[in-house]
């Protein structure tokens, strides 16, 4: 007669937690790259636009990404090092790491989002081609651009959540110091069986004697 068991068999217990992490991981490394790449495109794009107007008439004036602010590009590089960050440190550096990754990512939204409404680039602009410091622009509006840059900054911040929630779960940089910064102890070499040629030629390459003789 069999019997059923309603206890979980370890391998099930412990493949839970490995898939999740594989899936985080990914996720979080697909959508930190891809929303750092957003972030730098939209931030050389044309975000606002507007009139100014001097004695000959008025002219259209414009303002990329980078001339209204320079907080998100420089947000999105520090994020994507951050990304690369995580795998190069373990336990306590790891969740500063990741919220550091988390908070660039809400930077960047947070700069885009106020930096559609700012009219201060294209007020310079103005202030430059009229000669007049109190020149304001006209007619100012803004593009869609600075929204996809907070696209890309939200895609970091949750590169970064991922980072905190599954981070512990993610493989580390393999290294070849301990933490007291000893040198990891070498493996002994096999024993060299002179009935085997691929022995002896293995124990060559290492620059050791066959024979296991003593040298003079």
């Amino acid at each position: 007669m069999e019997y059923v068991t309603a206890v979980p068999h370890p391998r099930t217990e412990a493949a839970g937690p490995a898939r999740a992490g594989r899936r985080s991981l990914a996720v979080a490394l697909l959508s930190g790259a891809l929303g750092a790449a957003v972030a730098l495109l939209a931030t050389r794009q044309r975000w606002s636009e507007g009139t100014a107007t001097v004695a000959g008439g008025s002219f259209p004036l414009t303002a990329r990404g980078s001339d209204v602010t320079g907080v998100p590009a420089a947000l999105a590089i520090v994020g994507l090092a951050a990304l690369v960050a995580v795998f190069a440190v373990r336990r306590a550096g790891r969740l500063a790491v990741s919220a550091l990754l988390a908070l660039s990512g809400l930077g960047i939204v947070t700069a885009a989002l106020v930096g559609a409404s700012d009219s201060s680039a294209l007020d310079e602009k103005a202030a430059q081609a009229s000669g007049d410091t109190s020149a304001t622009v006209a007619s100012f509006s803004h593009t869609a651009w600075p929204y996809v840059a907070a696209v890309g900054g939200l895609l970091i911040l949750l590169a970064g959540l991922l980072a905190l929630r599954y981070g512990r779960l993610w493989p580390a940089m393999s290294g070849r110091y301990e933490r007291d910064g000893a040198p990891r102890p070498r493996r002994a070499a096999a024993p060299v069986d002179p009935d085997r040629p691929e022995d002896i030629w293995k124990a060559l390459d290492r620059g050791e004697d066959p024979t296991g003789a003593d040298p003079a």
